[in-house]
């Protein structure tokens, strides 16, 4: 790519107000965008998603803050970016008799919450035009898109697309789609059915129809319609599948990405089955550690020279451990 056209990309693209087609998590890690593909995705998108939340979700507006071509990919910065960037006026300092102060020294040093997409090319990235780049980023970010809703429905499957459209709610959906879908519940009610935490969403009064979306997890798992002429309608069976984290295998993953740093009495090398174990007689559970001592070489202690007793004068009372005589 010329220096020219750097330019250009770089001027029309930063700044540039645009509505994300995929959720990019929170984080250092953001997403890779490669033939039409973006990485992470799928579950492995989700795991990170549940595990640091969404930076941005789909259909949600967004900025590119800071564009960097390098020799074989494009980086974007969304909303600020992964790592938060200074001013160029928070490098400056002025110094003085009484030491170096910062220009902005009032500057708050929030952590950034934005994310990052980087798009990768074969080789070296090729002359293109800011349209061209455009049509590449189709995949992760939408320019065409005239408001948040119409941004938001590109990204859905097209049944539920039209479920949204038409103002249905599914089961299985979640509750960003119900509140696409119907809008904000004027009521909502907070029950449990056994161990199972629910949150029923109620729509409607009499004498219309009242719809009540039972949610569990962020899932439409039941949803019961009173229809005007007391009819009851309800449906329960899973009308469309999402791709959704699982909770133990989440955290099973998270155990096994964790690198071993128990503390541990043994020496590097050493065999566990070399290790010291509990006497017989002493319980093996927690308790007060003990370490055997090294014996330690014991300094002889001089002992005092016995002295020879003072003669006493005559009349002076008799010392302790003195016998006392008299001649007849």
């Amino acid at each position: 790519m010329s220096r020219q056209t750097r330019f250009e990309i770089i001027r029309d693209f930063e700044t540039q107000l645009v509505y994300s087609r995929t959720a990019f998590p929170m984080g250092t890690k953001g997403l890779r965008l490669q033939a039409g593909v973006t990485t992470p995705n799928g579950e492995q998108l989700q795991r990170l998603l549940a595990l640091w939340g969404p930076a941005i979700k789909p259909g949600d507006p967004a900025h590119i803050s800071f564009v960097q071509i390098k020799d074989n990919h494009i980086h974007l910065d969304i909303n600020g970016g992964a790592i938060r960037r200074k001013k160029w006026y928070q490098h400056i300092e002025v110094s003085g008799n009484g030491g170096t102060v910062p220009l902005s020294p009032n500057e708050s040093q929030q952590n950034a919450h934005g994310s990052y997409l980087e798009i990768y090319f074969d080789k070296y990235v090729p002359e293109m035009t800011a349209q061209q780049l455009r049509d590449l980023l189709i995949p992760a970010l939408d320019f065409n898109a005239r408001n948040k809703e119409q941004a938001y429905l590109d990204t859905l499957p097209p049944k539920v697309k039209a479920a949204i459209k038409a103002h249905y709610v599914l089961v299985g959906m979640n509750s960003e789609m119900v509140l696409h879908a119907k809008g904000k519940a004027p009521k909502k009610v907070r029950e449990k059915d056994g161990e199972t935490a629910y949150e029923e969403w109620i729509y409607g009064e009499p004498p219309q129809d009242v719809d009540f979306v039972r949610i569990v997890s962020d899932e439409v798992v039941r949803v019961e319609t009173m229809k005007v002429g007391g009819e009851k309608i309800v449906r329960t069976e899973r009308e469309v599948i999402l791709e959704r984290p699982d909770k133990e295998t989440e955290a099973k993953k998270e155990q096994e990405d964790r690198p071993p740093n128990a503390p541990s009495l043994r020496r590097p090398g050493e065999d566990p089955e070399d290790a010291p174990k509990p006497a017989e007689g002493r319980p093996s559970g927690p308790g007060p550690l003990s370490i055997p001592q090294s014996p330690v070489p014991q300094t002889p202690v001089p002992q005092p020279i016995p002295q020879p007793p003072t003669p006493q004068p005559p009349g002076s009372a008799p010392g302790p451990g003195e016998i006392v005589g008299r001649i007849r």
